[in-house]
């Protein structure tokens, strides 16, 4: 709530009227900007809102019509990049799906490769006992999902059952909760850098 000039009291953080002629110049200037700071930074997130928007649409356009004139029929999944004509603005769209696992089916996976590394495997295969440790020791009790993905890469080289049970097992309990996509874009500078615009999008 803002206080104002005729107000007879204001208000405190804890509900108290204060007088009026008890409050300070300083206070009186604190209430007066921050009210105009507040009102110019809504304008602005707004703003940024409805620009995102644009570039979204725009960079959904740009694809469709790349992907026509190739004759090529696909719904869009990953990341792409376009550029104008000289290539002297680029313009990024990346896509960052966050992983998680179900639990209940990575303990499944867990349990096989637990089983896997009891078996009497050959001595070659030891570099795979040490990534699989390293992929399931928890930080924070949290696994590094990375570590765990990397693992699927042995799928089709090791011929264990147990080995390939567990990562099947890995692939069933992938679940992607939510997506969230970025933008940005970059101008080529007068050394032929790009350079990025900043535009804090990450939180819209």
């Amino acid at each position: 709530m803002k206080q104002k000039s005729n107000d007879q009291f204001w208000i405190d953080e804890s509900g108290v009227g204060i007088p009026y002629q008890r409050i300070t110049a300083a206070e009186r200037m604190m209430e007066a900007k921050s009210g105009q700071l507040v009102k110019r930074a809504k304008r602005v997130n707004e703003a940024l809102v409805k620009f995102k928007e644009e570039i979204n649409t725009i960079s959904m356009e740009v694809y469709a019509t790349f992907m026509k004139e190739k004759a090529v029929k696909t719904d869009r999944k990953g990341n792409f990049t376009w550029y104008n004509f000289d290539r002297s603005i680029r313009v990024e769209v990346s896509i960052n799906e966050a992983i998680k696992f179900d639990d209940m089916t990575i303990t499944a996976a867990k349990e096989k490769l637990d089983a896997f590394l009891t078996e009497n495997i050959d001595s070659k295969l030891d570099f795979l006992k040490e990534l699989i440790m390293d992929a399931f020791a928890t930080s924070r009790g949290k696994l590094d999902t990375g570590k765990v993905l990397s693992l699927l890469k042995y799928k089709s080289k090791i011929k264990s059952p147990l080995f390939i049970e567990a990562m099947s097992l890995i692939e069933q309990g992938i679940r992607r909760p939510s997506s969230k996509t970025y933008y940005r874009i970059a101008e080529k500078d007068d050394q032929g850098e790009y350079k990025y615009i900043e535009l804090n999008f990450s939180a819209i």
